[in-house]
């Protein structure tokens, strides 16, 4: 499923245009996203829990060369789906 199709079935659900569907996703995008630099954790009941986690620096292997190459320490963005979420979709 792309963009254009999910922000339909969105518009379709919610009995909205797909010009406001868009509009609550880009709001939605920017609302995690703002969150995640900032640190905070969001928790939705019955989907998921946004965060931010921290990668320490380390060593991988460069599969081309094979040679090791030093990684950064750096923040990654995690979706950890919840208990219920996941039942459904099993």
């Amino acid at each position: 499923m792309n963009k254009q199709e999910f922000l339909r079935e969105v518009a379709g659900k919610a009995g909205l245009t797909i010009k406001d569907a868009a509009a609550f996703n880009e709001a939605y995008v920017a609302t995690v996203k703002k969150a995640l630099k900032k640190g905070d954790k969001i928790v939705l009941v019955g989907f998921g829990t946004y965060a931010s986690r921290k990668r320490a620096a380390r060593t991988a292997i460069n599969p081309r060369t094979k040679k090791p190459v030093k990684v950064a320490a750096c923040v990654v963005p995690s979706l950890k789906f919840g208990k219920a979420f996941k039942e459904d979709i099993a």
